[in-house]
This record gives C-alpha cells, sequence and structure tokens, in this order.
C-alpha cells in the first residue's frame, strides 16, 4: 500500500509542476500551486523524516514538463567473472557505483565517472543492458519516479579505492551478493540477477521494462 500511495502522490506532483509550466491564466495558476502544497502535505506525512529541504528540493526545485529522473548503475566485472559494488556510507549497504544523472555528461560518462569517484576504477562503458522503470519492480517505496539504466562497463586498470560516499568496495559472485546487506533503494537482487544472466549468456539484447 505504501508504494501505491507513493506512487499517487509522484503522479500528483507531476500534475502540478507541469499545470504551473503550461496553465493558461491566474487561476490555473493558483490551483495548481494549492495542489503542489497539498502534494508537500502529503509527502510529509507519508515520510516523516523529510525536513523541509528536502520537500522543497523535491516539489519547488525542478521546473517545466515532469519527467523521470534517470538513474545510471555501473556494471563492471572482473576477469573471474565477479560483480563490482561499492558500501555506501550512507545506509552501510551494498550497491553497483552509480547515481544521477548528471546535466552535460552522457549516461556512458556518467557509469564511466561514478564508478572512478566510487569505487577508484577507470573503465569504458561498452553497452546499455537494461532501462526499468523503478516503480514496476519490487524497490522499496520512493517519492522520485525514476528510469534506472544498467551500463555494462570494462576496467581500465585493477585498482579499487573508496571515495567520498563510500567506505568499502569489491568483487562479488551472485551467491554471495545474496547474502550482502543491499541498497535496496539503489539496486534489488532481481537487478543482480538480470546482469549475470546477461554476462554469462552475453545476451547483448537490451531490456526495457
Amino acid at each position: 500500500m505504501e508504494k501505491e500511495l507513493s506512487l499517487l502522490v509522484a503522479k500528483l506532483q507531476g500534475i502540478a509542476q507541469t499545470g504551473k509550466k503550461y496553465g493558461k491564466d491566474i487561476f490555473d495558476q493558483e490551483r495548481y500551486e494549492e495542489l503542489s502544497q497539498v502534494t508537500k502535505e502529503l509527502m510529509s506525512i507519508l515520510y516523516l523524516n523529510l525536513s523541509n529541504q528536502d520537500l522543497a528540493i523535491l516539489v519547488d526545485q525542478d521546473e517545466g514538463y515532469a519527467t523521470p529522473k534517470v538513474d545510471i548503475r555501473a556494471v563492471v566485472f572482473n576477469q573471474e567473472g565477479k560483480l563490482l559494488l561499492v558500501k555506501e556510507k550512507s545506509d552501510n549497504a551494498w550497491s553497483l557505483p552509480g547515481g544521477w544523472a548528471d546535466i552535460g555528461y552522457s549516461p556512458s560518462e556518467i557509469a564511466e565517472k561514478e564508478t572512478l569517484e566510487e569505487a577508484g576504477l577507470t573503465v569504458k562503458a561498452k553497452r546499455l543492458i537494461a532501462v526499468l522503470d523503478k516503480s514496476k519492480h519490487d524497490f522499496p517505496p520512493a517519492l522520485t519516479y525514476t528510469y534506472k539504466f544498467f551500463i555494462r562497463c570494462e576496467p581500465q586498470n585493477e585498482l579499487l579505492a573508496t571515495g567520498v560516499e563510500t567506505n568499502d568496495v569489491g568483487y562479488f559472485s551472485l551467491q554471495e551478493i545474496y547474502l550482502l546487506s543491499l541498497s535496496k533503494h539503489r539496486n534489488i537482487i532481481d537487478n543482480f540477477e538480470m546482469i549475470f544472466a546477461d554476462y554469462q549468456n552475453e545476451k547483448k539484447t537490451i531490456i526495457c521494462d
């Protein structure tokens, strides 16, 4: 139920944001602004730990037609067929290297940049594995409507190092990943099963789901 409510609130926010951009007159603008404030109140009820600053970032800072945010994740295997993961300081749990797409960078450049920053590893992006609508998979509830890009990358060296946002880094088999504490807002076990199936079969097909 919480996930369904979060999705409805995200849709309301999208309507309010788009309406404030394209509303035809002052009365429309007032109604959409009121809808935006109601959305903030609903967010604060659903997520009691959200500060006023967090709410302002979620609701007020984006402009124009509301579209999904893009989360880029780098998929890096070593020669033993193990997958690169980083341990996030924010929740002390494991994740694929990655983060929000930055303006001015292509998806491939984001995957390469985030891997270097979070794992200390230089990689070269090779191909897109999948684009997933986060709301249609078994992720925890979230207020941000997100598309997740999984990009296969090849390591250019063997150096690993933690970054500002990470406190550990390493390579893991799928069996080892089953035993890890995962950062479930960033990746779920289904993602890893998909990634290893792609690696083992070299499907070279893009999953769009």
